[in-house]
């Protein structure tokens, strides 16, 4: 865990109660998977945000972190409106990541809703790693839907779900499911994984959606039952292996 001060560049909407926000500061040390707990003025809990993206410096240009976070209560409406210049305090480098070493040939990427962000980041790097990777991005309806083409200029095989069917796929992320993977990452409400796990067919990995108190394992609230006993999602995961999973 680090602690760090960034720098707001840009903080705009880009779907339905979602938005993107870009911090500059020192991103060392990020994995695929893994969080942030922003601190917001007025709010007594930091609020743990999944990590989309960072860029490295590049020609005098600053390092910065990318996340999507929505709005939904008071702490991420107030983050909604800071303003460009902002200082930041984020607790960095939290939690655990994916492990890309698993992956195989054709692993297979699900986000459904906010748990869309971390798999652009992880997306990223198994495409530059070689991988023939496919995604399933899955959300209620067409004005939730973001970041289709962003994955799509990655490389990557991308389907979108809406329950409504207002756009691609109508149905669930597992109405999406054809064909073989090697091996499966996914982020996303409970109902979603819980359907995901009983359909994939494979092995694969995790992250746990919990609300969180400290954010780094010291309160204990966000502990769920595994097969190998309690585990708290801020610090044993997000990530866990599916084969651990309790649900």
């Amino acid at each position: 865990m680090k602690q760090r001060l960034f720098e707001i560049k840009s903080n705009e909407q880009i779907a339905k109660n979602v938005y993107r926000m870009q911090l500059c500061g020192d991103t060392t040390g990020i994995l695929p998977g893994q969080f942030v707990n922003i601190r917001v003025e007025g709010q007594f809990l930091r609020r743990p945000i999944s990590v989309c993206n960072i860029e490295p410096p590049l020609n005098n240009i600053e390092p910065h972190l990318t996340i999507i976070y929505k709005v939904v209560g008071v702490g991420t409406e107030a983050m909604s409106r800071l303003p460009i210049g902002t200082q930041l305090n984020v607790l960095t480098v939290l939690g655990n990541g994916y492990d890309l070493s698993k992956a195989g040939n054709k692993p297979l990427l699900v986000g459904g809703g906010v748990g869309v962000p971390p798999m652009y980041m992880l997306a990223r790097q198994l495409r530059e790693m070689g991988k023939a990777v496919r995604v399933i991005l899955g959300f209620n309806t067409k004005d939730e839907v973001f970041y289709e083409e962003e994955f799509r200029a990655l490389g990557c095989d991308v389907t979108v779900t809406t329950v409504d069917g207002s756009h691609g796929v109508k149905g669930f992320v597992t109405n999406a499911l054809n064909g073989k993977q090697s091996y499966y990452y996914t982020c996303g409400p409970l109902p979603m994984i819980k359907a995901l796990l009983q359909a994939a067919g494979t092995n694969g990995e995790v992250s746990m959606e919990e609300r969180m108190g400290c954010g780094f394992g010291a309160c204990m609230g966000c502990t769920i039952q595994t097969t190998q006993g309690p585990k708290r999602v801020c610090k044993e995961g997000p990530v866990f292996a599916a084969s651990e999973l309790l649900l």
